[in-house]
């Protein structure tokens, strides 16, 4: 399974910008996606680890999307805000 890092075009931003906020502080901590995720970043600095060695870096800007049944931990070395939707 592949964490997705792009830059959004201009309909992702504007379809991403209406779905609601999710803040957290830094931290590290285990996560399972019981639904694929799309998150555009607004702040933060993360490092996402797979459990199969994949490591994904972004950051404000990033469009992010994670996969269905993936599981991970997130390294949130800046507080992170972030718009997100599951489907």
């Amino acid at each position: 399974m592949k964490i997705k890092v792009e830059k959004p075009s201009a309909d992702e931003d504007a379809r991403m910008r209406r779905q609601p906020v999710w803040e957290k502080e830094a931290s590290v901590f285990p996560w399972e996606y019981d639904a694929t995720e799309t998150c555009l970043l607004l702040e933060g600095d993360v490092t996402v680890t797979t459990e199969d060695g994949q490591v994904a870096t972004f950051g404000a800007g990033d469009l992010v999307t994670f996969p269905k049944g993936l599981k991970c931990t997130w390294d949130i070395r800046k507080a992170v805000r972030k718009h997100y939707l599951f489907e």
